[in-house]
């Protein structure tokens, strides 16, 4: 199923998608004759796979029975983020082999960072920009839903808690990042005596504004429940700026598979129902020899992007200067 948020008839409502219109599936389980509802994405997630049968169950009765609920087109709505307030959203970064040419050093797990809820905004929601913000790009990445509470999983076990996956555009602000780059001594204890400080070289970044802010975290427009993906490491991934196509690429080539990052960042963090890991940035340049994504500067020069990924449909953006 193709599920989504978004809002109709002065109400915010959860639905699927049938032939590139809405259901609302509170309606499809009224129609089907299931005394249940969820008030939204999150509610829906957290009440498990009894919940998502009941939505299958739904699902079909629509389909053999075209007539027995209203069908929203999309021109009518307002779409949200699949899930609107996860509680954690994790951005894997340079989790692409495309990546590993440009490492002077890096550790031999994944890296993460984390996302607020707020940078998030729906399909066709715009970006909104500020000139003090600096170069701001797109990143297209897929990304993943947890189902179930979870930690310390196993990488055998990792499928078992991804409810499905969406489109994730983890905007990225140069301008920014470079304004907060730190070169100084930290203070370690001495090896050979812990009560001897070291100073040591190093440069730091802090993730709370090039990656957080506002808008920051376009996502959408579909959920798309993991049956339907039978395998999230062979879809293609390509992100326009305007008309220009700037990445063209595969999760085949994601340096971390799904299962490995699962079990790793679970060995640090709870995960629980709806929240979101983003799996890392296909930019490979466009095979037709075009530029960048690295170069499409949305503060200066405006959009839309967008993203598409086989089997979950395209993400699209305007760009709103404020």
């Amino acid at each position: 199923m193709r599920l989504a948020s978004f809002f109709h008839s002065d109400r915010d409502r959860i639905g699927f998608d049938v032939d590139g219109a809405l259901v609302d599936l509170n309606d499809a389980f009224s129609a089907s004759s299931q005394s249940i509802r969820f008030d939204d994405m999150g509610a829906f997630i957290s009440a498990g796979d009894e919940a998502l049968a009941k939505a299958q169950t739904a699902y079909q009765y629509v389909l053999d029975n075209p007539d027995s609920v209203t069908r929203i087109p999309e021109s009518e709505i307002r779409w949200h983020p699949p899930v609107r307030r996860p509680y954690k959203i994790i951005g894997i970064a340079m989790n692409n082999s495309a990546s590993d040419s440009r490492k002077i050093s890096a550790p031999d797990h994944p890296l993460f960072f984390m996302k607020p809820a707020s940078s998030l905004v729906g399909h066709k929601e715009p970006i909104e920009v500020r000139d003090y913000y600096g170069s701001v790009h797109p990143e297209p990445e897929l990304a993943l839903v947890i189902n179930k509470d979870c930690r310390d999983v196993s990488v055998e076990d990792a499928m078992d808690y991804v409810f499905g996956f969406t489109i994730l555009n983890d905007m990225t602000g140069n301008g920014m990042r470079s304004e907060d780059m730190v070169h100084y001594y930290a203070l370690y204890p001495s090896k050979d005596d812990p009560n001897i400080l070291e100073k040591r070289e190093q440069h730091l970044s802090y993730t709370a504004r090039y990656k957080g802010t506002d808008g920051f975290g376009p996502m959408g427009p579909y959920l798309v429940t993991k049956d339907d993906i039978p395998d999230p490491h062979t879809l293609d991934v390509r992100c326009w700026h305007k008309d220009d196509l700037i990445a063209e690429d595969s999760t085949a080539y994601y340096t971390y598979s799904v299962q490995e990052i699962i079990a790793y960042i679970t060995r640090y963090h709870t995960m629980w129902a709806g929240d979101v890991i983003s799996l890392g940035t296909a930019f490979r340049p466009s095979q037709s020899g075009g530029r960048s994504l690295h170069t499409a500067n949305i503060t200066k020069f405006g959009g839309p992007v967008s993203v598409e990924i086989s089997g979950l449909g395209r993400l699209e953006n305007p760009v709103v200067k404020v």
